[in-house]
């Protein structure tokens, strides 16, 4: 069985029934970049913002020769040292890092944004931190239509503030929206928002037809595409630090 993290509200994990929605919507993330984007047996990678490591160990599983995950929160760290034994970690802020300049060639950090206060100083920490030709992805929750009241998230946001904020270090190569697949369309044709219905009660007092979906979520429960990120439920973008930006 696999061990899990207390289940506070802040990350999610593997290995909770009630929270596999969640999971799978978070690990469908993770799965597109191993999935499309090269990860390079020579480079270093960081998931900072690491959570439960399960992002981390997937980079790992892809090829990469040394992955690194970054977490404030000694429980956690505690938690991937024993669950993911052959990936590296690393206690540290966010927003100041305990890494050399160009340590990196990808950065990842997946819901992890909306946590921080600093959220422009984590951008450039992000580019001082990545090798000149290095990649960043960064996913958040689309605060059109995320339902609110995550008192962990100090600031979520829209597509065009989410642009806005990695722009000016950054060119982003890819901008991409979450959404629900064929399976959840079908699902929430019937019964209604997943989402809605997951919220509304307490999962002990779930009917079956929703504990079964959630049961049965699935990375290949959501699609990942470009256009419509209005109407996404979760953004994802792919970014290269400007050629004149400076690393100090």
């Amino acid at each position: 069985m696999t061990e899990t993290l207390p289940l506070t509200g802040e990350r999610t994990a593997p290995g909770i029934w009630h929270e596999n929605y969640w999971f799978a919507r978070h690990d469908a993330a993770y799965r597109w970049i191993t999935a499309n984007l090269p990860i390079d047996p020579t480079g270093r990678v960081l998931d900072a913002g690491c959570g439960e490591g399960y992002g981390t160990e997937l980079l790992r599983l892809a090829g990469a020769a040394s992955v690194t995950g970054l977490d404030y929160e000694d429980t956690t760290l505690r938690h991937v040292r024993r669950v993911y034994p052959q990936t590296n970690v690393a206690q540290g802020n966010l927003v100041q890092t305990p890494f050399t300049s160009g340590a990196f060639r990808l950065v990842t950090s997946m819901q992890t944004i909306e946590h921080l206060w600093e959220q422009p100083r984590f951008v450039a920490e992000c580019a001082r931190i990545l090798e000149p030709h290095g990649t960043l992805v960064l996913s958040t929750p689309n605060r059109l239509t995320f339902p609110s009241g995550n008192w962990y998230h100090t600031r979520e946001l829209t597509p065009a503030e989410f642009v806005e904020l990695v722009d000016p270090i950054f060119d982003i190569t890819h901008a991409l929206g979450l959404h629900h697949g064929g399976r959840l369309q079908a699902w929430e044709a019937q019964y209604g928002s997943c989402v809605d219905a997951q919220l509304a009660t307490e999962h002990d007092e779930w009917d079956e037809n929703l504990a079964g979906l959630v049961k049965s979520a699935r990375h290949e429960d959501f699609e990942i595409r470009p256009g419509d990120l209005d109407e996404s439920l979760d953004l994802i973008l792919v970014a290269k630090p400007k050629a004149a930006r400076s690393v100090r």
